[in-house]
């Protein structure tokens, strides 16, 4: 399993019974996760300190009820990234801390060619509140993030302000993926890199439907044509459990024909604090070139 080991401001205090307790900055929230199937604490006493607790609904949703006084938005920084909070609908927060190894892969691949002088175009495809858009232009890339959802792009411009990096060339689009990504084929744009976050089923903006199953062949081979003459990687990131590595790898193989690739995958995750056990947070497959 592939994690971050310079996670601060974010810790995985305990998990229990189907829930994740959490250190956000100075807030300690409750999480549910379906994979935590064991039912012993490690702290019995450190779950009290909570400040709030995602409540799953019966009927779908839930809620989340405030444990002790806290602000409705904070912030966190990885490194120096800031990123912004708020405790949102479906038990989000506005952030996958598990993406930070993936953040640090960014930032090294592109670096070296910043340093070496040359320019670094990246593709951020269901982009959310953009955290590998800041990582991507915190290495000196420029970015375009195209993500359906007007809310989670405006988050993302505040997250790219928050870490100092608002004068960055980065392009903020609120787009249907799919139909975003054909329309760049035809203008002839290409990308040195290009990442996507897949949800397993979704809804752009104009009601287009969006299955993992059905959709994701045709999105990588439609990418594939994105790529410039000297890419540099692809970044998948799964959490179907149907779909495994091997998958989403053959996937890839199958749809990126004319170019040489490398093809790794695995796991990334959540260390538990002062504990040897881990907490899978979905798959990443990595395409180099």
């Amino acid at each position: 399993m592939r994690y971050s080991k310079d996670l601060t401001e974010y810790e995985l205090l305990d998990m229990a019974d189907g829930e994740k307790l959490e250190r956000w900055g100075k807030y300690i929230l409750i999480r549910p996760d379906p994979q935590i199937i064991w039912k012993d604490k490690s702290n019995e006493e450190l779950w009290k300190k909570a400040h709030a607790r995602y409540i799953r609904s019966s009927t779908g949703g839930g809620h989340w009820e405030k444990l002790k006084k806290m602000d409705d938005s904070w912030a966190i920084k990885y490194k120096d990234l800031t990123f912004n909070l708020k405790p949102m609908g479906f038990k989000h927060t506005g952030l996958f801390p598990e993406q930070s190894v993936n953040w640090d892969y960014m930032i090294e691949k592109i670096s070296q060619r910043t340093n070496n002088n040359l320019k670094t175009k990246v593709l951020n495809l269901f982009a959310y509140t953009g955290g590998a858009t800041v990582a991507c232009a915190y290495a000196g890339a420029s970015v375009c993030h195209v993500d359906s959802s007007q809310g989670m792009t405006n988050w993302a411009k505040e997250n790219l302000a928050s870490s100092g990096l608002k004068d960055k060339p980065v392009r903020f689009l609120v787009d249907d993926v799919v139909k975003f990504v054909k329309r760049e084929i035809r203008r002839g744009n290409k990308y040195d890199a290009i990442i996507m976050d897949p949800p397993s089923y979704g809804r752009g903006k104009n009601g287009e439907v969006w299955s993992i199953e059905k959709n994701l062949y045709e999105l990588v081979e439609l990418c594939s044509n994105l790529l410039s003459d000297n890419p540099l990687f692809m970044i998948i990131n799964t959490y179907t459990g149907g779909l495994s590595g091997t998958i989403i790898s053959n996937v890839v193989k199958h749809a990126i024909k004319d170019k040489e690739i490398k093809v790794s995958f695995d796991e990334i995750g959540l260390k538990q604090k002062d504990s040897e056990e881990f907490l899978p947070c979905g798959i990443t497959t990595i395409c180099e070139f």
